[in-house]
Parts: structure tokens; C-alpha cells; sequence
């Protein structure tokens, strides 16, 4: 039979668990700061990393007797350790004290900190993480925790004032995979521009990119400014979503200039060359490792007459479509979850499978360069949401001229060079 132990033996616990591990307990303090208040810590000694999300103590009490709103979405999920004791039918024996590891959402945990939540903001894809790219998601409440759910994602991409009457604060937690043209950080970005208009403060809870360790690609373009880019940023950015939350406000990249009174949570034991699996699918067609990897290499197709895989298990892990060259790959897109209406549905695509390939450590244009050299008709190859995914008309003009990959590459050095410049003063995990 199994009991949880009561909050005064769980601090005991963890004291007599701390001591015979050799396991020092450190204090987390908030370095003050009109417009980025990074919360930092001592040099941290346990190994595995933990999320901002994970990082309690260092924002639970900000939350005290506010009125809070969040923006999440399924990827915004904590882990907790809770103690047990089990005890044991033989009375000779002692009871046995042992650890076990929990996952829920972060609304969930907030709510059971009675932490006072007044609404969730849901991005592109809603708050459960079923709708598909670009499908529109109505507003709606919550049925677990009768909160109301506003959608940021269609016509209302940014809170309206009218929206955030009564929220004192509000903390953003969405997994980004490190492109540009991934919306989250899109939201983000109207997220924090909202809240410095109304005089709310901001806390975003960072979490490791899987991507972080790459910075590569074109540099977007003001005049082809989008909500899938909407800074003058790379393809690959390097950062974490709390980095880029500093970028935004250090840049004054929102309306006019403002900037929101932000406070970024940090991960713990996070290094940016490390290694870092999603516990959760960040969105319906992004459902593994080898899919975020490839991601940003991929989704250049989505400008193109080619498919990327969905409606099928493999996303962003092949491309096809019915006008590539026959050969031994070919599948057939589906609808499926996250994708209604996929591209070339019930029609035979061929092309090229990624799956296994190691992974990628830059933006890679080999693909999409082999598939616009081997089409039959070149003049259909791309279309006009190729140029917003760049962030630039050059990159279609080079390849449809021939420019080979390592002089496209070339023509990007500047951009990046200057770009890095500017990220090492937002950096958080050097």
C-alpha cells in the first residue's frame, strides 16, 4: 500500500536525500533589470537539465497573488520528483523510501500551486497541439480546467487590451525547434508587444533548442517581413526562446520601440552544444529528432510544388512529389493527424528519404537544389510563399540561375557574421 508523504517529511526527504548524494542546495536570486531581468543561478551540480519550466523556485514566487495569464501550448510540460514512502506487509521491515518522476502540463501544475490562472493564450496549432498548420482555431474553454482559451493564431495573432483586463502577469511557455519560421517565437514577439502596451509584466520560461548549436542561412529582409519572419534574423537562429525574448526587447524590434518588463527564467545544467530530446511533440508534423533536425532544411519546400511528408508517419523526414524522376522511394500522402488535407493526397510521390541520414549541423540546400535540377516543369518549382519562408527573393533567383550551393553559402557570410555580433549580447548559456 502506498502513501505520499506530507509537505514537512517531503523537505526532510530531499535533506536526507541531498546529504548522502553529496548534493549542496543553492539559492537562486533575480539580477534586477528595468526591461530584461534574467534570473540566474550558482553553478549548477546536478546533471540532468531542467527547463525554465522546471525551475520553480525561481518563479513560482513571482506568481504570488497575481492574476496570471499563460500562453502554451502541449509542449509546455513540467516534471517534478514526488517522494514516496512504500510500506512494506512484513512489520520486521522498514518502509522503503523512493523517488518517482511526474510530467503534466504546466497549467495543470500552476493550478495545483493555486496559482491564480485567468486565461491561457493558445498559438498556432491551439492549446492541445491538434490543429494543423495554418488551420484556423476558434476560442474556446479548456474542459479540464474550465479556463478560458483565447487563440493568438488567424485574425487575433496579437492579445487585444480588451483581452488581458485584470491579468497582472503573464508567463510564455512554448517549446521553439529554432527557425525563423517557426510561429511560436512570431507570437512571442505580439506576446511581449502587448504586454508593454498594457503595462503587464512578461515571464517567459526558457527552454533548450534543439537546434541551438547551428546559426546558418539568408538573412531575412524588412520588405518581406511575415508572421513566418518577422526579424532580420537567419533561417537558423542558435538561440533559445528566452534569448530571443532579450533580442527582441534589446533590438526594440517591437512597434515603436517599446519594450515589455521581461523576466527570463533560465534552464539549469544547459549547455548549447549539448544534446536535447523533446519530450513532446512541439507541433502535429514535427514528431521526432530527425524531423526537427531537418526541419528548417525541409520546410523551404513548403514554397515549392513538393512535399514534405505530411499525411504520412515520415514528416519533414522525406520529400516527394508526382513530378520528380521515378525511383525506389515514392509514398503517398494521406490525411492524418495534423494534416487534413495534405498535399498530393491519395496521389504517388517520388523523391527522397531522410530518415536515417546522420544529423545535420547547418541549413542544408542540396535537396531543394536536386529537386528544382531533376522537375519536369521548372517553371511550376516554386511558388509565392517560397520568397516569405527566405526572407528574401535572392535565394530563388540563385538557384534558379545555377549558383552553386558553396557560393550561395558564400553570399550569407557577411549577414551571419554581423547577426552573431548582435546574439552575443543576448546570450544566456555561453
Amino acid at each position: 500500500m502506498k502513501y505520499i508523504i506530507n509537505t514537512t517529511l517531503l523537505g526532510l526527504f530531499f535533506l536526507l536525500i541531498s546529504s548522502s548524494c553529496g548534493i549542496k542546495n543553492k539559492t537562486f536570486t533575480p539580477t534586477p533589470s528595468k526591461t530584461n531581468d534574467i534570473i540566474s543561478s550558482n553553478e549548477a551540480i546536478i546533471d540532468p537539465i531542467k527547463t525554465g519550466a522546471d525551475n520553480f523556485e525561481t518563479y513560482l514566487h513571482l506568481l504570488k497573488d497575481k492574476k496570471v495569464g499563460i500562453i502554451t501550448n502541449q509542449s509546455g510540460i513540467v516534471n517534478y520528483q514526488v517522494p514516496e514512502i512504500i510500506y512494506v506487509q512484513d512489520p520486521s521491515q522498514k518502509p522503503i523510501a523512493q523517488i518517482k518522476n511526474k510530467s503534466i502540463s504546466i497549467v495543470d501544475y500552476l493550478i495545483g500551486r493555486e496559482v491564480n490562472l485567468q486565461k491561457i493564450f493558445a498559438p498556432e496549432h491551439g492549446f492541445r497541439g491538434t490543429a494543423d498548420a495554418g488551420e484556423h482555431v476558434v476560442d474556446g474553454k479548456d474542459t479540464k480546467t474550465d479556463l478560458p482559451i483565447i487563440s493568438l493564431y488567424g485574425n487575433n495573432k496579437k492579445p487585444k487590451p480588451e483581452q488581458l483586463v485584470g491579468i497582472d502577469i503573464m508567463v510564455f511557455d512554448l517549446q521553439d525547434v529554432g527557425a525563423r519560421f517557426y510561429t511560436y517565437i512570431s507570437s512571442l514577439h505580439y506576446i511581449m508587444e502587448a504586454c508593454a502596451e498594457n503595462n503587464i509584466d512578461l515571464i517567459v520560461l526558457d527552454r533548450p533548442n534543439p537546434n541551438g548549436n547551428i546559426v546558418d542561412g539568408p538573412i531575412l529582409e524588412k520588405e518581406f517581413t511575415s508572421f513566418v519572419g518577422m526579424h532580420p534574423i537567419p533561417l537558423l537562429h542558435g538561440m533559445t526562446i528566452g534569448e530571443y525574448a532579450k533580442m527582441i526587447n534589446g533590438e526594440k524590434w517591437l512597434k515603436n520601440g517599446i519594450q515589455c518588463n521581461l523576466t527570463v527564467i533560465p534552464c539549469l545544467n544547459y549547455k548549447r552544444e549539448m544534446t536535447y530530446s523533446l519530450p513532446v511533440k512541439p507541433s502535429p508534423n514535427l514528431p521526432n529528432d530527425q524531423s526537427i533536425n531537418l526541419y528548417a532544411s525541409l520546410c523551404l519546400f513548403e514554397g515549392t510544388n513538393v512535399s514534405v511528408g505530411r499525411g504520412t508517419e515520415m514528416q519533414f523526414q522525406i520529400y516527394g512529389s508526382p513530378f520528380l524522376p521515378k525511383n525506389d522511394f515514392s509514398f503517398t500522402p494521406i490525411p492524418n493527424f495534423g494534416a487534413k488535407e495534405p498535399v498530393y493526397k491519395n496521389q504517388l510521390c517520388f523523391g527522397e528519404n531522410l530518415t536515417s541520414i546522420p544529423k545535420v549541423n547547418q541549413l542544408e540546400l542540396k535537396w531543394l537544389i536536386k529537386a528544382y535540377n531533376s522537375t519536369s516543369d521548372k517553371s511550376s518549382f516554386f511558388n509565392d510563399f517560397f520568397t516569405k519562408l527566405a526572407g528574401t527573393k535572392k535565394l530563388q533567383q540563385q538557384i534558379t540561375d545555377g549558383v552553386s550551393e558553396t557560393e550561395i553559402r558564400k553570399s550569407w557570410e557577411k549577414g551571419l557574421l554581423n547577426f552573431k555580433e548582435t546574439r552575443k549580447k543576448y546570450l544566456i548559456y555561453n
